[in-house]
């Protein structure tokens, strides 16, 4: 069984098949196409692809989507065009069933490399047609950043500002020079949409998009007519949107159970930039998108396949719902704990009772209580079946040691926000937090790079590491007394965006801390003294 051959026969086997005819899908597509989406990754293929594949199924939409790669071309040369631009979607249930879907509305796929005379001319040819309702991003926040760690621009976007639009490198410059096109060929209408898992993600395209025309026009390379264009909301919008669902690389149990079957495209394909792909992609069954309904071309009715379409200040309301509550806060707790406790699996902590004492508390006693609902999506629903359907699914593969990545840019959303809710609330007091006080004095221990067996590990790339790592570094487990050790940390606004002492919780999470560190074993005493 190969995916590019695939037949009536796999429906024995529980396959789901394309329900329409795919190569009139195609050739509508290639004429008048609607949909470009930048990014190739398993996000897409899993949620996005996989939602429009539901509206040609049920004939409620009838072209499909056209993806761009503008990173990464071998994904494109070798998990897209040697399978027909076909994937199989193995849905991955918390019960332990699989759903195995075959996913035709992919119907080309390019790489968006302006070196590429042949690509680039066709992603060109797209974005002059006026046909062309939305192009759609998941590129991760990394890929709208135009700065260093310095603030200055990053070389590639320089050379880009001073050699114009014929071969940009960075990706943001690339779709500006697509936007060029489109306003030179009449300026029709089009909406921007990003779909990263980030904090109003339309804004970041758009700065990274206005920036480039901004330079382009100063330096003579743009008409100033381009700066109006892109800037017009009624010609080109942005909106913001919020994503929701876990697309882990792809796994080796799925790989085993799709060979099982006799799916022979189960090799796994790793590219040169340590891209981690395949044929196939394994997902959760959760997925959550919601998007602010501003396409001024219109666009497919997603609204069919389950996506929600609503207005800016709730899709904002969503998204911090997510972020500072329902999810992520508890994600990044069971990452530190789970590194310090030496689990390699996030599903495996929720077996812990301790960590799923933790996450509850964290969730539903210290978060709800400041959480907005917003109205699309309840806050009581979602937590639920994060902690019931979501973390502890022993199919998705997901690792502490990964979520951990980051974790010091991460901790004034999932956290700060909510000390800063009950600072400022006139019911609640900011003191009488215990759970988030204590994960923050976990993650100070998780700095030691010392696991609770006192084993020692490598903590997972962040860029302020060095730099709070250097205020531990002499501390060791046993130790009564640390001084101000803590300080420059617990004051820093940057990583919990509040000064934890002037807000009252400094010196509690200190005493915490000399609690995780009393010795071997003192994380799980700790965890639970204040869980029992």
């Amino acid at each position: 069984m190969k995916l590019r051959d695939y037949d009536q026969t796999w429906r024995a086997k529980g396959y789901e098949l394309p329900e329409y005819d795919r190569d009139q899908v195609r050739k509508a597509t290639v004429t008048n196409p609607t949909w470009i989406h930048f990014g190739a990754g398993n996000i897409f293929r899993g949620f996005p692809a996989a939602g429009l594949q539901k509206l040609l199924d049920s004939k409620s939409y009838d072209k499909g989507v056209i993806v761009a790669e503008g990173f990464d071309y071998e994904i494109i040369e070798k998990a897209y065009k040697p399978f027909d631009d076909l994937s199989l979607l193995v849905v991955l249930k918390a019960n332990g069933s699989i759903e195995k879907k075959v996913i035709g509305s992919v119907v080309e796929s390019l790489a968006a490399d302006s070196s590429n005379h042949t690509e680039w001319s066709r992603l060109k040819e797209i974005f002059i047609n006026p046909s062309l309702q939305m192009a759609s991003f998941t590129i991760t926040e990394k890929g709208y950043s135009l700065f260093d760690s310095k603030g200055d621009h990053l070389g590639v976007v320089e050379a880009d500002f001073n050699i114009g639009l014929e071969k940009p490198n960075n990706i943001m410059g690339k779709v500006t020079a697509l936007l060029y096109e489109r306003y030179l060929a009449g300026a029709a209408p089009i909406a921007m949409v990003s779909m990263d898992n980030c904090s109003h993600n339309g804004d970041k395209l758009y700065s990274a998009v206005e920036a480039y025309a901004e330079h382009w026009v100063k330096n003579g390379f743009a008409e100033e007519g381009f700066l109006g264009y892109i800037t017009d909301s009624n010609k080109v919008s942005f909106p913001w949107s919020m994503i929701d669902k876990i697309t882990p690389r792809p796994d080796d149990k799925v790989k085993q159970m799709l060979a099982e079957d006799g799916f022979e495209d189960t090799d796994l394909i790793i590219t040169g930039k340590n891209t981690y792909t395949a044929a196939f992609v394994n997902a959760e069954e959760t997925e959550y998108l919601v998007i602010e309904d501003k396409f001024p071309n219109g666009r497919p009715p997603f609204e069919k396949a389950g996506i929600l379409f609503t207005d800016r200040e709730t899709v904002d309301k969503v998204e911090k719902m997510k972020v500072c509550t329902c999810l992520n806060p508890l994600h990044t707790s069971l990452a530190i704990f789970g590194c310090l406790l030496s689990y390699q699996t996030i599903w495996e902590e929720m077996r812990d009772a301790e960590l799923v004492k933790l996450v509850n508390k964290i969730g539903y006693v210290e978060g709800m209580p400041v959480v907005v609902n917003p109205g699309v999506l309840e806050p009581q629903d979602f937590i639920k079946a994060v902690l019931e359907l979501r973390l502890p699914n022993p199919f998705m593969p997901d690792a502490p040691q990964r979520i951990a990545t980051d974790t010091s840019q991460k901790l004034p959303i999932r956290f700060g926000e909510t000390i800063k809710a009950y600072v400022e609330s006139k019911e609640l007091r900011v003191t009488d937090l215990t759970f988030i006080p204590l994960t923050l004095a976990g993650w100070c221990r998780y700095l030691m790079g010392i696991d609770d067996n006192g084993n020692a590990f490598t903590p997972s790339p962040d860029p302020m590491l060095a730099e709070v790592q250097e205020y531990v570094k002499d501390i060791k487990l046993g130790d009564k007394m640390i001084k101000n050790a803590l300080k420059p940390i617990l004051s820093n606004e940057k990583i919990f965006a509040v000064n934890l002492y002037e807000v009252g919780l400094g010196e509690k999470v200190e005493g915490m801390f000399l609690e995780l560190i009393a010795g071997i074993g003192a994380v799980r005493a700790t965890l639970q003294k204040y869980l029992a």
